[in-house]
């Protein structure tokens, strides 16, 4: 058992905010709460935060023992323990045994990231505790505490700050279409893999926001806009749009939606943001030929 560590000497805080939501980290040492790129894009000054995450140094961590309740096939395991949602991170260097464990309350507001130093001794091992998929992972979860959504798609804004968010599986073209907007206009990125829709704090409008999980593009931005039209690509002749229907529009945005599936609670309430979405912005189907044409038509294009 390890032996509990002082608050107070928990002295280096690192903040950062993705889709308005704020992490605060802190740690013992300045390597626990370094933000390495592109989340340091996403860095903000000290302040009242939604998820609260300490970090600890523990001698080993043993494979879980609670109940499994989702396994990612690769990186990550989550397990529920003792009222604690519990996250193992596991690589095959290091055996069965995880090199970093995340315990979390059932709210996603405050968080302890366990690092293993028997893995540390083994390696060069980084000392940045809060990396990829964890950061994504510690949003995506309490998004669906906001009614809010990570969308697998890139998030584009004219200089008039039109805000278009175009949606697809891996292959469908999002880093193609980012390259076309860019090679013709002067457009913001936002992301070109992960982007996050709610609503404005008003809540009149649904708005975008970048994050910093990009794609093939590379484009990772902490910037918003307001939302003004969907569009679901897929690869085909004349550049042809099709509106969906609300219906038509809730599934194609589910299917390409990150959601904790390992209760029915996180997915329901997903599906009914979804729903005001579609309810609020036009969705349409896009059929395109990756050339500049495809971006004529949208410029040229009038609800």
């Amino acid at each position: 058992m390890t032996t509990p560590i002082p608050e107070s000497q928990f002295d280096h805080e690192s903040s950062f905010r993705i889709g308005t939501v704020a992490v605060a980290i802190n740690g013992r040492r300045s390597a626990d709460v370094t933000l390495v790129p592109p989340l340091s894009l996403f860095r903000t000054a000290p302040g009242p935060s939604d998820i609260n995450i300490r970090v600890e140094w523990v001698e080993s961590i043993y494979p879980a023992a609670g109940q499994q309740l989702f396994d990612s096939g690769s990186t990550w395991r989550l397990c529920e323990r003792d009222g604690m949602l519990q996250f193992d991170f596991t690589v095959p260097f290091y055996g069965e045994q995880p090199y970093r464990r995340l315990l979390v309350d059932e709210s996603f507001g405050r968080a302890t990231l366990q690092m293993n130093e028997r893995c540390a001794e083994r390696s060069s091992f980084p000392g940045v505790a809060l990396s990829y998929p964890l950061d994504e992972l510690l949003i995506m979860h309490r998004l669906t505490r906001e009614k809010a959504v990570e969308l697998h798609g890139c998030g584009i804004v004219r200089p008039d700050r039109t805000g278009n968010l175009f949606i697809g599986h891996s292959g469908a073209g999002k880093s193609t279409t980012t390259r076309l907007w860019t090679a013709r206009e002067d457009v913001e990125i936002l992301s070109d893999d992960r982007i996050i829709v709610r609503r404005d704090r008003d809540g009149s409008n649904m708005r975008m926001y970048g994050t910093p999980w990009h794609g093939e593009a590379m484009y990772a931005s902490p910037g918003s806009a307001p939302l003004a039209r969907v569009f679901i690509l897929q690869h085909g002749f004349g550049n042809v749009l099709t509106r969906l229907s609300p219906s038509q529009a809730v599934a194609e945005l589910f299917a390409r939606s990150f959601v904790p599936f390992h209760r029915h609670e996180y997915v329901d309430a997903a599906l009914e943001f979804l729903q005001e979405v579609v309810n609020a912005v036009p969705c349409y189907r896009y059929a395109f030929e990756p050339n500049e044409a495809a971006v004529e038509r949208i410029m040229e294009f009038r609800d």
